[in-house]
């Protein structure tokens, strides 16, 4: 139970920020694994770069 707690508690801020990085919604659901969570963190903390300043 507290898994899933857990897991609502990661999913949502994803897919609410993922949109404003160019990032499809659907990703965040892959968020729920650590690894991917933290380099989709990567992702957004370098997006501005990426695109040349426009997140």
């Amino acid at each position: 139970m507290w898994l899933i707690v857990i897991g609502a508690l990661v999913l949502v801020p994803f897919w609410k920020l993922l949109p404003r990085f160019g990032i499809p919604n659907w990703v965040a659901i892959f968020a729920i694994f650590p690894l991917v969570a933290l380099i989709l963190l990567w992702v957004m903390a370098f997006k501005d770069q990426i695109d040349g300043g426009r997140a």
